[in-house]
């Protein structure tokens, strides 16, 4: 291959043509002619991530990180251009929350990192609203590259608050990368952060979109944060990815994010390929596709884990941790640049506040379906820090577990990293009735479902029934304290809005912070003292 194309490809794949600059639904620009030529093959490569959380960083046992990353990618960029190919790298989006070095830093080495590494685009997720949208704007000049959603609206514009779609030239071919954000952001976003903004539904949206994109692209990419689910059965949330390809013909490629799916080969739905890479950079996922005659004619897709290890058992019985595939290097030019921030949350982070003498559970999966000890820890902390009755915590809003031994103030805040506030209101009880019935029925296995404390219940037929509190039956003329964070208080995850009742107190206290208070009061934590009761009977 001739050696200045090279060059030049390594230079200019992936950049935008002129016409996108400012794309939105109703961009009016004419339908163009295709450039490829007929009978040629193309080569794509589409590399992806998405629900990165925080994790620039490798993890205690040596897993992936960004730093490994980089090395993986650049290396498979370089692959594919020595086979005349081209690549464009892709999120799914998510980059925000989950692990308190970023968080306490806004995310800022995470999107530098995402510019090191050469994203071209990511779709805007549901927790890029959990900071105020001048966070987010910030963080998109960090990372130099669009940010993506047609259906995220700015009321004073009528337009998408960013981009909704972006034309890049790759080879001879337009390939569009549009962006979809689930409309659940308006039940699970911070509604804090949410003003001035309106989601529309992404299915609509992009019933609207893609046929304008069809007349002006080769192929149509869809990134988004809408969730995978089986055979479309998305339950109590949005429709997400199955959806969209069911409902929406002429989109080639989904590459998506959100219900945190590893999928180690294609959902094909109506024609379109979707794709998931799991979550937190663990796996970077690889799609060569040949392309002819404007058409994808064959495809291979991978996950590649990235220094991902298993757990083996030598012959002595004890047991070790190896990789799961070959070990890749740490590029060192993205840990020179990460390992300032890095050192910053350390430093922060590692103070030690107490001691369990068990595991307390925050796993997705059960904190998602059933009472947990560290659902009722969390619930015993705000109830203590506003002298409440009852506690009603949101178990989306528990993100991590914390393990027997040691535990620091990393521990709290990666339990809870969105820096809600504990709020509380007064309700007589026939309000009480009215709130318990609302959350305590909503759906297992969703961030929605409710983690409790100072109350005993039983829902029927919707209502709740046998209410107790501090083991005492209601009382028409007394009034109940109820603990929540200001999240749920202003209707987040679907919960009844309470911001606005006249006794409603925002305390201002952090829930992290409440939680590390409680810890270091009442260290050593005893798992008897906050096992399960069975209180709540759904």
């Amino acid at each position: 291959m001739n050696a200045n194309r090279l060059i030049a490809q390594f230079a200019l794949s992936g950049v935008v043509i002129a016409l996108a600059g400012c794309a939105s639904i109703s961009n009016t620009d004419a339908p163009s002619s295709p450039m490829w030529q007929a009978g040629k093959e193309y080569h794509l490569t589409i590399l992806h991530t998405n629900d990165h959380h925080g994790r620039f960083w490798q993890n205690s046992n040596g897993e992936y990180g960004m730093a490994a990353r980089k090395t993986l990618i650049d290396n498979i960029r370089e692959e594919v251009l020595l086979e005349d190919g081209n690549t464009l790298l892709l999120s799914g989006g998510d980059i925000n929350t989950g692990v308190p070095e970023s968080d306490l830093q806004d995310a800022e080495p995470d999107f530098k990192g995402m510019n090191l590494l050469k994203y071209d685009a990511m779709a805007l997720g549901n927790h890029e609203f959990d900071n105020p949208i001048e966070v987010l704007r910030k963080q998109r000049d960090w990372a130099g590259f669009p940010f993506l959603s047609a259906n995220i609206i700015d009321n004073k514009t009528g337009k998408p608050l960013f981009d909704a779609y972006k034309i890049f030239t790759v080879d001879d071919l337009r390939v569009a990368v549009v962006g979809f954000t689930t409309d659940d952001t308006v039940k699970i976003g911070n509604p804090e952060y949410l003003g001035g903004i309106t989601i529309k539904s992404p299915i609509e949206v992009a019933q609207d979109l893609i046929p304008v994109l069809e007349q002006k692209a080769d192929l149509i990419v869809a990134v988004t944060h809408m969730g995978h689910y089986d055979d479309g059965n998305h339950g109590g949330n949005a429709p997400g990815d199955v959806t969209l390809a069911r409902t929406v013909p002429g989109i080639d490629v989904i590459v998506g994010g959100h219900s945190q799916d590893p999928l180690f080969e294609p959902d094909v739905q109506s024609g379109t390929l979707i794709l998931q890479a799991h979550e937190w950079g663990k796996y970077v996922g690889r799609l060569d596709m040949t392309i002819k005659d404007g058409a994808i004619v064959a495809s291979d897709y991978e996950l590649i884990p990235v220094n991902l290890k298993k757990k083996v058992t030598k012959s002595d019985g004890s047991s070790e941790r190896v990789f799961i595939d070959k070990e890749i290097a740490q590029d060192p030019v993205m840990l020179s640049m990460l390992q300032p921030y890095q050192d910053i949350g350390l430093e922060k982070l590692n103070i030690e506040i107490g001691f369990t003498d068990g595991p307390l559970v925050g796993e997705r999966k059960q904190v998602r379906a059933q009472e947990t000890n560290l659902g009722n820890l969390i619930a015993s902390a705000m109830m203590k820090k506003v002298h409440a009755d009852v506690a009603v915590m949101n178990s989306g809003g528990i993100r991590d577990s914390i393990p027997a031994g040691k535990i620091t103030y990393k521990s709290a805040l990666q339990v809870q990293p969105f820096a809600n506030a504990v709020a509380y209101v007064d309700f007589n009880a026939e309000e009480l009735t009215a709130y318990l019935s609302a959350v305590a029925g909503k759906e297992a296995g969703t961030g929605a479902f409710a983690q409790t404390r100072g109350v005993s219940l039983v829902m029927k037929d919707g209502k709740a029934t046998n209410i107790k509190v501090g083991g005492k039956a209601l009382e028409a003329d007394k009034t109940y304290r109820v603990a929540m964070n200001s999240y749920t208080a202003s209707g987040g995850d679907g919960y009844p809005k309470i911001s606005d009742h006249k006794n409603y107190v925002n305390s201002g206290y952090v829930d992290a912070d409440v939680l590390a208070e409680y810890i270091k009061d009442y260290s050593p934590i005893l798992i008897s003292d906050y096992k399960p009761t069975g209180a709540v009977v759904r």
